[in-house]
């Protein structure tokens, strides 16, 4: 059913993500589209799109993967298939993933308004399913590290076509950040923590000497994850 009549809500609380407000839409993360990246280093946007891939796992947000011509533009990269091994991408046809019915109804089943894309190339195939989403009357956001153009002008372009019509930027640590938003949420906090240390960058090399410190001066370093 389509959600023509709702209006976006750009501030306050309610504009925030939680795990239980959103769904992501992961797209066409595939060895032909990684190739054609230029904006951003091929195996820094890989390690983003993974890490944001298990944020949301590990908040139980639903998450779609979609390929388009996999016999031809290769299969799922294998990094991002294995932190959801039992799903089954939709391939598609559509360069337009919000034109193709099995990925729009699997959005509307699951009653959500929010949606948080990224996808490969920024100014064309995440750039058309949230123009697409938001003529809908969805609550649309997009992961611009997760994400990558064909040049930098490319991508930056697309960026600035989806904020002008009203959907939201933000990047893969704001995405866990947000929906943790309290590091007393001890069920995903640790969760968090090892998926920052495993992909966090300069940020996960200072948490892991934290971590060190800690436990030099004996506190539990498992309980230091939530901090």
């Amino acid at each position: 059913m389509k959600m023509k009549n709702s209006q976006p809500v750009k501030v306050g609380r309610d504009s925030m993500l939680t795990p239980d407000n959103c769904v992501l839409v992961l797209i066409d993360h595939q060895p032909f589209q990684v190739s054609g990246v230029k904006n951003i280093d091929a195996a820094l946007m890989i390690n983003n799109v993974v890490q944001l891939a298990k944020a949301a796992k590990a908040f139980n947000v639903p998450t779609l993967l979609s390929t388009v011509l996999k016999d031809r533009g290769g299969n799922l990269i294998k990094p991002l298939q294995d932190v959801f091994p039992e799903q089954v991408p939709i391939d598609r046809t559509t360069i337009n993933t919000w034109e193709d019915e099995r990925c729009v109804k699997w959005v509307e089943q699951t009653g959500r308004k929010k949606i948080v894309f990224a996808a490969l190339w920024t100014e064309i195939c995440l750039a058309f399913p949230v123009l697409d989403a938001l003529g809908d009357g969805y609550e649309v956001y997009f992961v611009t590290d997760a994400s990558g153009g064909t040049t930098v002008e490319a991508h930056e372009m697309g960026i600035q076509r989806m904020i002008q019509a009203g959907a939201v930027p933000l990047t893969t640590v704001v995405f866990g950040a947000e929906l943790q938003r309290d590091w007393a949420r001890e069920n995903t906090a640790g969760k968090l923590a090892e998926i920052m240390l495993d992909h966090g960058g300069a940020s996960a090399t200072n948490l892991a000497w934290e971590l060190q410190l800690l436990k030099a001066n004996g506190t539990n370093g498992a309980a230091a994850r939530g901090v």
